[in-house]
């Protein structure tokens, strides 16, 4: 999983540079306008907005379920940090 990160990361580096080194100035002038036209739009303050709504609805609901687990007692999903013997993973079974 990180490969592919790493390796989307260093194509999506090297298309931007290229393409930036191709368009000159002036092409990288009128992106910034254009960027900044869109930020100035209410279609743009909508998705920011509901794309906030949804990661802060995903933290909500992960603060839920870790604070659920913590005070049902059920930890035996969290390991035990304060013993000093190591952790040894069950056998699997066939």
């Amino acid at each position: 999983m990180r490969m592919r990160f790493r390796l989307g990361l260093m194509i999506g580096f090297g298309a931007g540079y290229y393409l930036g080194a191709m368009g000159g100035r002036e092409r990288y002038e009128q992106i910034n306008r254009t960027i900044r036209k869109v930020k100035r739009s209410e279609v743009y303050d909508t998705a920011t907005d509901k794309a906030r709504a949804v990661v802060d609805l995903g933290v909500e609901r992960a603060r839920d379920l870790v604070e659920s687990k913590l005070h049902n007692g059920e930890s035996h999903d969290v390991p035990d940090l304060t013993t000093t013997q190591p952790y040894v993973p069950p056998t699997p079974t066939l």
